[in-house]
């Protein structure tokens, strides 16, 4: 279909050419043959061009047709000079950023259906377990029985008050909306601090605790950094034998502080090693009241800071955690 533009231009045009030819021919035929002839074949370049250049409009409207229509694995590249030719490969990022927004928003999908499968499972153990005990406490008699449903019960409420806690947290880490102090913080006291709430277990156990190296100050949230600290050294407790140790090592460098904790419990494999940050994975020696979220909220908070966590293990021989944090300067 020709456009109404073009109908009008090439009006004028023909008009035009008509025109000086007549004046040329006034003169004599040759200058009137001559004009009629240039006239003649500017037009038909201006006819071929423009007819060129609506075809290339056309294909980009059929691209942009089919873009619409859901199919983003179209390729339009243009290598050639021209106003078209860039407005073609401006088009062509748009598209393969749409695809790359599309193919995230589908892995996006996926994950979150993946997470409300993995928390509706480890929610529904607890409340079936809470459902049996309160229908036996209805017909229990015994005051000693009925205490012990109620811890049981107790316990569960807790397993499931600190599951969904921890949810909230990376939930808010993922989207964005905490506020992350940037405070002077010393690594040893935040060692000190996170390890604080295990000294009992230390002691019943046997294990011993130390930390060495020389101390340095970084930027973060105490709060989440403590956070962050405590579920590594909480980890470390759960797979390290009575008598056995963990010990905590600090390093400074230019930039960043390096936090090591590392112990001699059973260690992992390397299958675990690869799953290991990953959110509600439960290693092959994992406690049984393990839910396999606290080492995931711990890399999400290192992240939060610009810093970062590694892992290196061998299996009965232990496991070390490095954490990387930007210095205070």
């Amino acid at each position: 279909m020709i456009d109404k533009s073009f109908k009008i231009t090439l009006g004028i045009t023909a008009s035009l050419t008509l025109l000086l030819s007549a004046f040329s021919f006034y003169y004599g035929a040759v200058p009137g043959a001559l004009c009629l002839f240039c006239s003649a074949a500017v037009a038909a370049v201006y006819i071929a061009f423009t007819k060129r250049r609506f075809k290339k409009i056309a294909e980009l409207n059929e691209y942009l047709a089919a873009v619409c229509s859901g199919k983003l694995d179209l390729d339009l590249p243009d290598n050639s000079e021209g106003e078209l030719s860039i407005l073609k490969n401006n088009l062509y990022k748009i598209i393969a950023m749409l695809r790359f927004q599309n193919e995230k928003l589908q892995r996006d999908k996926l994950y979150l259906a993946d997470s409300m499968t993995d928390i509706s499972h480890q929610l529904k153990t607890p409340l079936t377990s809470m459902m049996v005990m309160s229908d036996i406490l209805k017909d229990e008699q015994s005051a000693e029985k009925r205490k012990d449903f109620v811890d049981i019960i107790q316990t569960q409420l807790e397993k499931m008050r600190w599951l969904i806690l921890n949810l909230l947290k990376l939930s808010k880490l993922d989207a964005g909306t905490v506020e992350i102090r940037n405070d002077s913080l010393s690594a040893s006291k935040m060692i000190e601090s996170s390890a604080k709430p295990f000294l009992v277990s230390f002691d019943l156990r046997e294990i011993s605790f130390s930390c060495s190296g020389e101390d340095f100050n970084f930027k973060g949230d105490e709060g989440w950094i403590s956070e962050a600290l405590s579920n590594i050294i909480k980890n470390s407790l759960e797979h390290t034998p009575c008598g056995g140790n963990i010990s905590v090592r600090l390093k400074s460098t230019a930039l960043f502080g390096m936090i090591e904790i590392s112990d001699n419990g059973c260690g992992m494999d390397e299958e675990d090693l690869r799953h290991i940050f990953e959110r509600f994975y439960r290693g092959k020696n994992s406690s049984p009241e393990s839910v396999g979220i606290g080492l995931a909220l711990t890399k999400a908070i290192i992240e939060r800071h610009n810093g970062k966590i590694e892992v290196r293990s061998t299996v009965d021989k232990g496991t070390t955690f490095e954490v990387y944090l930007p210095l205070s300067l």
